[in-house]
C-alpha cells in the first residue's frame, strides 16, 4: 500500500493533465489549420524586377469599417530611387509599408511594381524581391550567424561577415562571448535595442534585395552607430528602390524625395531643399523635429 500510494496519487491528477495538454493542442491546431486570407492568385505569375519602380494608385485601406487609415494614396516611386515618408504618429505610413508586401490588401487602388500589380504575382517572388527593417524586430533563440542567415540560408560564413560589417555590427558581435556563435537569447533579450536594429539591418543587407522598406530602422541607435549605419545603408541604397518612414532629419536629407503624410492622405511631395524652401506644412516642420 506504500509504494502504491505515489503511483494513485499521481493517476488521479492524470485527468487533470490530460485535460490541459488537450486543451493546449487544440489552440496549437487550430493555429496551424487556419487559411491564409492573402494567397495567389489563380494563375499568378513570378514577379520580374527590373528597376523596382513602385507605384500607388488611388490606394484607400481600413483596418476597421468607416476608419480609413490611408486615403486615396496615389505616390510614384522612382525606380533605384529613396523615397522618404514623414508625418506624425497615426498618420499611415506603416500601413503603406505594410501594402507592399501584401501583408494586407488595400480596399481599393492598386500596387504596381514595374508596371505590374503585385496582386498577379505570386507571394514568394513578391516577398523575395523585398527587404524589410521594421521597429517591431523578430530574433530567434539562436545564434548571431543563425539571424543574420536568414536573409539568405545559402550564404557562406564570408557573405554574413561582409553583411555584419555593413550594419556596423561586427565591432559589437566580436566583443560577444563566441562571436558569431553567440546565442542572443528569445528575441534577441541578451543584446540591446540598437544591437538587434544592427542584426536586422545585417538580415536585409545579406538578402541584397531590389526593394528595401524601412521603418525606423535607427530608432535605437546612438548617434556614433546611426552615422556608420547610415553610411553602410546610403551604399546599400544605391540602386535600390528604397521607402524609409523617418522622423529624423539626418536620414530624411538624404533621400531623393520625400512624402508628407497626415491623416492617411499626402500633404505634399519634393525634395528636403524644395520644402524647405517652401515652409512645409505643420506636419513637416513636427516629423523632422
Amino acid at each position: 500500500l506504500l509504494l502504491a500510494a505515489q503511483p494513485i496519487r499521481a493517476l488521479g491528477n492524470l485527468n487533470a493533465k490530460l485535460q490541459e495538454g488537450l486543451a493546449s493542442i487544440a489552440r496549437v491546431y487550430e493555429v496551424l489549420d487556419e487559411k491564409p486570407a492573402i494567397v495567389d492568385a489563380p494563375g499568378a505569375k513570378p514577379l520580374a524586377v527590373k528597376t523596382g519602380a513602385i507605384r500607388f494608385d488611388h490606394v484607400s485601406f481600413a483596418y476597421e469599417a468607416n476608419a480609413p487609415t490611408v486615403r486615396d494614396f496615389t505616390l510614384d516611386v522612382a525606380g533605384g530611387s529613396t523615397m522618404a515618408l514623414v508625418g506624425r504618429s497615426g498618420a499611415g505610413k506603416s500601413t503603406i509599408l505594410n501594402l507592399v508586401p501584401r501583408l494586407f490588401e488595400p480596399q481599393t487602388g492598386a500596387i504596381l511594381i514595374d508596371g505590374t500589380p503585385i496582386g498577379a504575382v505570386t507571394l514568394a517572388s513578391l516577398r523575395g524581391a523585398i527587404s524589410i527593417v521594421s521597429q517591431d524586430i523578430t530574433l530567434f533563440n539562436d545564434t548571431v550567424r543563425a539571424n543574420i542567415a536568414l536573409g539568405r540560408l545559402a550564404a557562406t560564413d564570408a557573405d554574413i561577415a561582409a553583411a555584419a560589417t555593413a550594419a556596423a555590427a561586427d565591432r559589437f558581435i566580436a566583443e560577444l562571448p563566441d562571436g558569431y556563435d553567440s546565442i542572443i537569447g528569445d528575441r534577441g533579450m541578451r543584446l540591446s535595442g540598437g544591437q538587434r536594429q544592427r542584426l536586422a539591418l545585417a538580415r536585409a543587407i545579406l538578402k541584397d534585395a531590389p526593394i528595401l522598406l524601412l521603418d525606423e530602422a535607427t530608432s535605437a541607435l546612438d548617434t556614433e552607430s546611426e552615422r556608420l549605419v547610415q553610411d553602410a545603408l546610403a551604399r546599400f541604397s544605391r540602386g535600390r528602390t528604397t521607402l524609409v518612414i523617418a522622423h529624423r532629419l539626418s536620414t530624411v536629407q538624404n533621400a531623393d524625395s520625400i512624402c508628407v503624410m497626415e491623416d492617411g492622405a499626402i500633404v505634399e511631395t519634393g525634395t528636403h531643399a524644395a520644402l524647405f524652401a517652401r515652409d512645409g506644412e505643420v506636419v513637416w516642420n513636427d516629423a523632422t523635429g
